[in-house]
């Protein structure tokens, strides 16, 4: 067998902006050793390039919707390759998009109700409802494994023109390996702190000179360190095949299949904490329990299936003309209990404190099944190019929730036992259903070498049924409406390699998201979600300046950009009436900048660092003490770099930086309003022994930093950052 080939929201973004255009002298000159080489032969200069990209800085996005490089994308892109994945030990998805700034998850749920699975915050809006595999939308609050990704795509500002309804901040797409014209194999077996156990096995065979088939195998087993009572347990399987392979028609057949059983956490009581305050003296008193500390029950679990498969065609016509068909059948099962601390209600006995554990606990089936044709087509009319991606899709999911309840129980604040008794209670059972209908086309338009126009639209007819019975009574609900979503855009080459862009775009979001749950104007007024039926959809506009540099032969890119989202018809709880309207609006503006591959033959990185602005309108869902918005931090900053220090010896390192989160403006009273920011720093290395076989060593939190990860609503609970930690593993190759 052989191996695979391998305007302004800030008044200093100026000089961040002029100290980015200065990147280009700066890296340029330390780029001794440039991969081209010049050949002078007679009167004739012969140039040569080595040409295999960056694998820091992939150059396309992968779906049939995006027809421009990335370089001259006229959005904020970022993409985490499978590199870095790899060099990262990143095995979830929460884990890859620590490296974009200012996403990640910081929001640990409502009161008592903790966010499930990949709860992620982007340009401070709530994005778990924009997640999708291979351009299709994942539903379902779990935890997604990377073990057969190969690139994760975050696409910032409006994506409802790509993918319908989406998040205004929007949206991250994770897409899956497929099947390759070579036989090679890639294992890994990895030990760690905690008991931290996985494998991993990625084997492609080439069947025929047009066929291969490809499997991905994961089994993950361990503890999480700093936390008792905290476990999990994983296992997946990725087969596919595919036919036509280098030729003009081809068809892939997918499918994923994923267990997952682990134990979920609630958080740790913010007693102690700067900013806490209680009229109880043993509290008010109170140092701040151990980060370990567990307020759940023995209880508790989770238990997650997944099932997706997938069949994509496509043929090409000709060089300028392809089609392509995706259908995707997927479901995923998840039955938990989650016990939550809610400090409230507070009782004395016997010289202890108690307070209340809210019970959190589910029984769903969520499902999905869509078709999607596209049409991408390039020509020219009049000497102006034209790139054109037209489609259609349609889709139907399914939500079912069964009668699955446990009543609350009281909980030692200061001394919590997991040895406690929990009591089922009725349970309401629910069922909700969107069948979509989506029509949308894209043109890049090429007015001449320097100068592209770009815009597209996108319509979606939709249908959503709800039924669902509550203490409240039976809800038989129907709703229908259109969305209209569109973008436009201008790019101009300054050189070869440089852009300027503008792209405004508009995105809408129906009431419910994809979550079902809605209400009327009578039932569940005071609902967390807010989602009635009645409201009008969630308007976001996004405008976005920027530019890009692609430098070295295409392995290194640059971008700045500056942009502003506001939000209209957000739906906020009033305060005093205690039922949600439809009159807030949110705006987020800042400025990022982003460096992705290639610094040198031996150097390469991965760097990003944004400022967020946020301001609130007309809303009570604001942070407190302020009008700006909560759980976003105004900077963040991540970077990955690493170093060939010799030709079997690799070295890792990299910082990330998170600034102060605040939580909601609530009733709530005596709580943390927020949580510092901090530092984290990990690092690599990495011994190839031979051909075959090499060794990597991660050290995650390298100076043992105690900090918050996430808050929750009211500020009684928070998410601590996992302490230093560290993965050995072994890859094999052949």
């Amino acid at each position: 067998m052989k191996n695979k080939n391998n305007v302004s929201p800030s008044l200093n973004v100026l000089g961040h902006l002029t100290l980015f255009t200065g990147l280009y002298g700066v890296i340029g000159s330390a780029y001794a050793a440039d991969t081209s080489s010049t050949v002078k032969k007679n009167s004739d200069i012969v140039v040569t390039a080595n040409a295999l990209p960056s694998l820091y800085a992939p150059q396309k996005l992968s779906g049939t919707k995006f027809t421009s490089p990335i370089a001259d994308t006229t959005r904020t892109v970022q993409v985490v390759p499978h590199k870095v994945l790899q060099e990262q030990q990143a095995t979830t998805l929460s884990d890859a998009l620590k490296n974009s700034p200012g996403v990640g998850a910081f929001f640990s749920g409502e009161n008592g109700s903790s966010n499930m699975g990949d709860a992620i915050m982007m340009r401070g809006i709530d994005t778990s409802n924009s997640i999708y595999v291979d351009g299709i939308r994942d539903i379902g609050s779990i935890t997604r494994d990377t073990f057969n990704t190969e690139n994760i795509e975050i696409i910032k500002g409006p994506s409802g023109s790509d993918y319908g309804r989406t998040a205004p901040s929007g949206s991250i797409n994770m897409q899956s390996k497929q099947p390759e014209l070579y036989t090679g194999v890639d294992a890994s077996v990895g030990y760690g702190s905690a008991s931290e156990r996985r494998g991993t096995l990625d084997y492609n065979q080439m069947l025929n000179d047009t066929t291969a088939f490809r499997v991905n195998v994961m089994g993950d087993k361990g503890n999480t360190k700093g936390r008792n009572n905290i476990n999990h347990e994983k296992y997946g399987i990725a087969p596919s095949i595919a036919f036509g392979l280098g030729t003009s028609t081809r068809l892939y057949l997918d499918y994923l299949h994923v267990q997952q059983d682990s134990t979920p956490d609630g958080g740790v009581y913010t007693v102690g904490l700067p900013g806490f305050s209680s009229t109880n003296s043993l509290l008010n008193n109170a140092s701040p329990v151990s980060r370990k500390t567990y307020y759940g029950t023995n209880a508790d679990y989770e238990h997650d299936v997944q099932d997706t498969f997938t069949s994509r065609f496509e043929h090409d016509f000709n060089d300028n003309l392809t089609l392509t068909n995706t259908t995707r059948w997927s479901e995923i099962r998840q039955q938990y209990l989650l016990s939550a601390v809610l400090g409230r209600s507070i009782t004395t006995r016997n010289g202890e404190v108690y307070g209340t554990r809210l019970m959190n606990s589910s029984n769903t089936v969520n499902k999905i099944l869509t078709n999607q044709t596209n049409l991408h087509a390039t020509f020219s009319t009049l000497g102006v190019g034209h790139s054109v991606s037209t489609g259609v899709e349609l889709t139907q999911e399914n939500y079912n929730s069964y009668p699955y309840a446990f009543a609350s129980n009281s909980v030692n604040l200061l001394n919590p036992s997991a040895d406690t008794a929990v009591t089922p209670t009725t349970g309401y059972g629910s069922f909700g259903r969107t069948n979509t209908l989506g029509v949308y086309a894209f043109d890049t338009v090429t007015l001449t070498p320097r100068l592209s126009l770009n815009g597209g639209m996108r319509v979606d007819s939709y249908q959503t049924h709800y039924i669902g019975d509550s203490a409240s009574g039976h809800s038989n609900l129907k709703q229908s409406d259109n969305l209209f979503n569109w973008k436009a855009g201008a790019l101009y080459h300054l050189t070869e390699n440089g852009n300027l862009y503008a792209n405004y775009g508009v995105s809408q979001q129906p009431p419910g998201g994809v979550d079902f749950k809605l209400s009327s104007d009578t039932t569940d007024r005071t609902s967390r979600s807010g989602e009635n039926i009645n409201f009008t959809p969630e308007k976001a506009e996004t405008a976005e300046v920027g530019t890009k540099w692609s430098l070295f032969h295409k392995k290194l890119l640059l971008s700045a950009a500056v942009f502003r989202t506001t939000i209209k018809n957000d739906a906020e709880l009033d305060s005093t009436t205690n039922e949600y309207v439809q009159n807030g609006s949110k705006r987020v503006e800042g400025y990022e900048l982003s460096a992705a591959g290639d610094v040198t033959d031996t150097l390469h990185l991965m760097a990003g660092y944004a400022q967020q602005n946020t301001r609130t309108d007309n809303t009570n869902s604001t942070s407190d003490g302020t009008n700006t918005l909560p759980f976003t931090p105004k900077h963040s900053f991540t970077s990955w770099a690493t170093w060939d220090v010799a030709d079997n010896v690799t070295l890792g390192v990299g910082a990330r930086y998170v600034g102060t989160l605040h939580k909601i403006k609530d009733s709530a009273s005596g709580t943390p309003s927020s949580v510092a920011h901090y530092w984290v720093a990990d690092s690599m290395a990495a011994w190839r022994i031979n051909s075959t076989l090499d060794l990597q060593l991660n050290v995650y939190n390298l100076t043992n930093k105690k900090y918050i990860a996430a808050l929750n609503r009211s500020g009684y609970r928070y998410t601590p950052g996992a302490p230093r930690t560290w993965m050995l593993t072994a890859n094999v190759h052949f």
